[in-house]
């Protein structure tokens, strides 16, 4: 059955169709209220030469449907599969920004606080989102002074031998090693750390005067003591905070600026009726939203025409639907068929009255229209090719890659080997907006025979931040690693057998340019291919690359100058040293005469030398020419 005949026998019941190519690959994906009616307006628009349909129904080879009971599954449906399957004809949140959220590990058996971007059905509690996104770092770094609680990788099931630096520096407990915490102890600090993050302070507040006071009538004053300080760093911290509630007067406010086939999104997150982040979003190709249309129609030079209403339907499906937390009032710059169906669906989820509206007037469309001014300007930085300064790229990196500070010094290592032969290790830096070449390291590797990245980069990593440790140097804001995950889980190993277990580590792939941060490998960083994060990361891994290759080259230079010169008769080793101090290279002393030759040594060695690297006949002991690229 051809996809035509395919289409009139469709169901008339709502659910969700998917277009695929020749090759079995999703292309588009859809809900319909009317699965047989939705999917034939297609066939009327292509047609009518609709451009936007017909590039889609001219790759389109066969459609699947799978029905639903109604047009709120159809939606949820039409979302985790646009999510799962990313076909490319719908739109796409390839660059996309989340913020972050506190995880607290309840699973497991001594639980840890992490910063997430992504939340998952582990039995941890997740707490956020918040605004701005460095505010979970301050959460996080609030709990670890004054709650105790880890945020290492050091698995807590077994007993080790002793703790890390965090535990001497008191910000842990040290539930890592036997003795030094109870489970009751620790579990009173997960309960505290569950009421700070949960804003019931005067809970916390009202628990920790009680234990004060049972600790002073014990004369355990030092305990009394810790209580006392908790309270007053509780007390100063707790207007700070800003975890997002359903409040009536939170909300986000959407703008927009398209032209030349791309399209810039501002979201301006409102909350207790303050801006207190923005959000930058970018596409450079639409085809579900954008069509060419005849130069004969339309306005004077116009050549294209985009949907915005289509575009902000999808946009904010794959933004909403499933977030843990959603604002009650959302403001759209325009109107879309399914609106109020999205707002019921998001409600249903959330438990709480959501509100999507498109504001025309006041103070409302004021908020709409402010989005859309900052979009602009967002279109022209991003693609009017405007290079942002060094501050804003650095902000750029730690929010992409969830650094606590802006990054000052990043250090990056590459391994470089031929075959296996003379493996070698580079480490460069990038210091405040500049490569640092000065500080760059080049390493021979030294317990590694054969082909073995993996040991390589664990033993360059432990040589370089032993003698940081030892020297009391600084380490940097991000040891940057050129390879995929085995490289960096090698690093990371490394980096815990010296007690390093808080510092940032990240990788690069090579093809893919994806960036694996450690601890959250399973939510790699896909940057835009524009985005000048990325193209910062690219810089120092490309220069660690070139200077791992260089160093290579010249250690397997001098390996094959000096195997390659000794093996000649006559010719040992103050001969080629000879040799070299006057020729300065091995291809000079290749390439040069007889007679130069036997200005250095003797006739009988320069005429061995000059059959050699020439082919001539120079006795039984001439040897064939060697294979430099061996």
């Amino acid at each position: 059955m051809d996809l035509y005949e395919k289409i009139r026998t469709l169901p008339t019941r709502p659910g969700v169709y998917l277009y695929k190519n020749a090759d079995g690959e999703v292309i588009y994906v859809g809900k319909a209220k009317n699965l047989r009616s939705r999917v034939r307006s297609y066939l009327l628009e292509a047609s009518q030469a609709n451009a936007k349909t017909g590039s889609l129904m001219r790759e389109a080879v066969d459609v699947e449907t799978i029905l639903v009971d109604n047009e709120h599954e159809a939606l949820a449906l039409e979302n985790n599969l646009i999510k799962q399957r990313k076909p490319r004809f719908n739109i796409l949140l390839r660059d996309d920004k989340t913020y972050p959220y506190v995880k607290l590990t309840l699973a497991d058996r001594y639980p840890k606080v992490f910063v997430t971007r992504r939340l998952r059905r582990d039995g941890s509690a997740y707490y956020g989102p918040y605004f701005p996104g460095n505010l979970a770092y301050r959460v996080v770094d609030l709990i670890h002074r004054a709650f105790l609680l880890p945020s290492c990788k050091v698995d807590l099931s077994r007993d080790h031998p002793r703790p890390c630096l965090q535990y001497y520096i008191g910000r842990c407990l040290g539930p890592c090693v036997k003795e030094l915490t109870t489970p009751e102890t620790y579990a009173e600090a997960v309960r505290d750390a569950q009421l700070f993050l949960e804003g019931r302070t005067a809970e916390l507040n009202k628990s920790l005067h009680g234990r004060m006071a049972e600790a002073a009538l014990a004369e355990q004053f030092e305990l009394a003591a810790k209580y006392r300080d908790l309270l007053v760093t509780v007390s100063q911290l707790d207007e700070k905070q800003r975890i997002a509630s359903a409040q009536d007067d939170d909300l986000d406010v959407f703008g927009y600026h398209f032209e030349s086939g791309m399209i810039a999104v501002n979201l301006f997150h409102v909350r207790s009726g303050k801006i207190v982040d923005r959000r930058e979003m970018f596409w450079e190709e639409l085809p579900e939203f954008v069509a060419e249309i005849p130069e004969n129609e339309g306005e004077a030079g116009a050549t294209q025409s985009f949907e915005p209403g289509a575009f902000f339907s999808a946009l904010l499906k794959q933004l909403y639907i499933e977030q843990q937390y959603v604002p009650a009032n959302i403001y759209v710059p325009v109107d879309f068929a399914d609106r109020a169906l999205l707002a019921d669906l998001l409600a249903e989820h959330t438990k709480h009255r959501v509100e999507i509206s498109v504001p025309q007037r006041g103070d409302k469309r004021s908020l709409v229209d402010l989005a859309g001014q900052n979009a602009k300007q967002s279109y022209d930085q991003r693609f009017r090719v405007l290079q942002p300064n060094q501050k804003a790229i650095q902000a750029a990196l730690q929010d992409a890659l969830m650094l606590e500070e802006p990054p000052r010094r990043i250090e990056c290592f590459d391994i470089s080997h031929i075959q296996g032969a003379e493996t070698v290790a580079s480490m460069v830096v990038w210091e405040d907006g500049a490569m640092k070449k000065g500080a760059y390291r080049k390493f021979r590797i030294r317990t590694v025979e054969g082909v073995d990245d993996f040991a390589s980069m664990r033993e360059v990593v432990t040589r370089r931040y032993r003698r940081v440790v030892e020297e009391k140097q600084t380490m940097p804001s991000l040891i940057l690693i050129d390879g995929g995950l085995g490289q960096l889980h090698a690093a990371a190993e490394a980096l815990e057998a010296l007690g390093l277990t808080t510092q940032p580590l990240a990788s690069i792939a090579k093809r893919e340019e994806i960036i694996y941060l450690y601890g959250q490998e399973d939510e790699p960083v896909v940057l835009d291919r524009r985005s000048p994060v990325l193209h910062l990361v690219q810089r120092i891994r490309d220069e660690s690359h070139r200077f791992a290759i260089g160093y290579h080259r010249k250690r397997r230079e001098m390996r094959d100058r000096d195997s390659e010169l000794l093996a000649i008769p006559g010719v040992g080793a103050r001969t080629r040293q000879r040799l070299l101090e006057h020729f300065g290279s091995l291809r000079s002393i290749s390439q040069a005469g007889l007679e130069a030759l036997t200005a250095v040594v003797p006739p009988k060695t320069a005429e061995e030398i000059h059959a050699h690297f020439h082919g001539g006949a120079a006795g039984d002991n001439s040897l064939p020419v060697l294979d430099q690229s061996r």
